[in-house]
């Protein structure tokens, strides 16, 4: 073994060394729009997406939002990307979530299932994208905006 490989493994040995978190997860089930269990019990909320309720409460299109979100992920295997902040005041995750190279956050966004949430420090490099994705959804009456009367809800 090279010196500078034998250097590299005692410097981490006494000081720890930072590895990668694996990004990939199973989703065991989706639990509503914008929230799924992965097969660790580890929770993960969609970032810079809200989706009307469907388990407190009842809103308008929240069990199409639920369907969809579990129409896509449960089951499969998903990428995990993270943002500034990785956990949210509830303990859940904060993720970008993609499956089959598709990403959740922005379909659900693009298809009218849910608004944009913005939460800073969180996906500041991202609002204009997904401010236009929802724009383009209203204007197109998909989802939630061409189903759901006064009050919308997000």
């Amino acid at each position: 073994m090279p010196v500078r490989a034998l250097l590299g493994l005692g410097i981490c040995g006494l000081m720890g060394c930072a590895t990668e978190p694996n990004n990939t997860a199973l989703v065991a089930r989706a639990i509503d729009g914008d929230t799924v269990e992965l097969d660790t019990g580890e929770r993960v909320r969609y970032l810079m997406v809200d989706t009307p309720e469907s388990t407190t409460e009842l809103e308008c299109y929240g069990e199409n939002a639920k369907t969809f979100n579990r129409d896509l992920v449960e089951g499969k295997q998903v990428t995990l990307r993270y943002d500034v902040e990785r956990e949210d005041r509830f303990g859940r995750t904060l993720a970008y979530v993609t499956v089959d190279g598709d990403e959740v956050n922005t379909l659900i966004i693009e298809r009218g299932f849910g608004c944009v949430l913005y939460i800073e420090p969180n996906g500041t490099d991202r609002l204009d994208e997904f401010q236009d994705l929802e724009a383009a959804a209203r204007q197109a009456n998909r989802g939630l905006w061409g189903a759901c009367t006064s009050p919308r809800p997000c």
